[in-house]
């Protein structure tokens, strides 16, 4: 019996495109036993999922698991998060490894000189290249997101605007350049005919309330007030999302959500957009982005504040052609 542990110690998105790998590995080696190594905060992303038999954590370093990992008698150890402290669990383990190029020197050329000279290729595909050698191919079935029965979101539980159907608007990210700015937010509320939940972490929370004022009861702001899973239920079951380069980007595409993904300082160009997304499962949705800029690219991950202090990036992003796609959605 193969046993292989996989390494992504973080974030929700990236740990959510690592779902197909895990699949794969399960369905095409006979007798395949999947382990996986993570930080213990985003635990509960894998927990539930059936292809994985064991989950391994740390909170701070790798010390803390390494004799466990030793007594597992790997047969090979697929690193998906590609850095020193992943390299180190590797070396340690002296298991047959797998690894994936992160492509670091292209993005530079792309952030600092605009000369792009990256694959066409979704860091999925890139995950599973190194694979083939084993046998495991690609079975283009997508991203996977488990939600335990007891986090469910009820929608007769949210207000009544937003129980009939709504379209889900996902406000936060990790860095403030690749979030779509509160007022333009409240543009594309203003424009849409449908009932809207503002989606988001405990950070996000006071941004949503500027929101949902601004426009009324149209806009419910879930922001802060369900967890990790519970929001992954509220973007199942809206009709379609818009959303910024974030996590919950990742877990709509799980969903084969119909989404539109709104670009600031970052691009689709680096492999991450949302990855056989739609309602057919073959798409990357429809992306809204600011085209011409000489600044853009700014960053492969994101700034606290726009370096060139205009952020024409975001600010220039055309509400109306937001709407637009969205409205092409429901019509179908």
């Amino acid at each position: 019996m193969p046993k292989f542990l996989i390494i992504r110690f973080s974030s929700i998105g990236d740990i959510v495109l690592t779902t197909p790998v895990i699949r794969c590995i399960k369905q095409q080696v006979e007798g395949a036993e999947v382990h996986y190594l993570i930080k213990k905060s985003f635990e509960k992303i894998v927990s539930l999922n059936p292809h994985i038999s064991k989950t391994h954590c740390i909170e701070k370093d790798i010390s803390e698991v390494i004799d466990v990992l030793k007594k597992e008698k790997y047969d090979y150890v697929i690193d998906l998060h590609s850095n020193i402290r992943s390299l180190q669990v590797r070396l340690a383990l002296g298991t047959k490894g797998f690894s994936f190029n992160k492509l670091n020197f292209k993005k530079w050329l792309l952030v600092t000189l605009n000369i792009n000279k990256l694959p066409s290729l979704h860091i999925v595909e890139r995950y599973l290249e190194p694979l083939k050698q084993l046998g495991i191919v690609n079975d283009l079935k997508g991203l996977e997101f488990y939600i335990p029965e007891k986090d469910e979101v009820n929608l007769s539980s949210l207000p009544i605007p937003q129980q009939k159907g709504y379209i889900g608007i996902v406000i936060g990210a990790a860095h403030f350049t690749k979030r779509l700015p509160d007022e333009k937010i409240i543009e594309v509320c203003k424009k849409l005919q449908q009932a809207i939940v503002l989606l988001g972490g405990k950070d996000d929370k006071e941004n949503g309330e500027k929101i949902a004022s601004a426009i009324g009861e149209k806009v419910y702001n879930a922001c802060g007030i369900y967890n990790l899973q519970q929001s992954a239920s509220l973007v199942k079951q809206a009709k379609a999302i818009i959303t910024n380069d974030t996590g919950l980007m990742h877990i709509a595409a799980a969903f084969k959500k119909d989404t539109v993904s709104v670009w600031g300082n970052t691009v689709p160009e680096f492999g991450m957009y949302p990855y056989l997304s739609g309602k057919e499962g073959n798409g990357r949705g429809a992306t809204i982005q600011v085209n011409g800029l000489s600044c853009r690219p700014c960053s492969k991950i994101g700034h606290s504040k726009c370096p060139k202090g205009h952020f024409n990036c975001m600010t220039d992003i055309d509400s109306n052609s937001v709407v637009k796609l969205v409205e092409a959605y429901l019509d179908k």
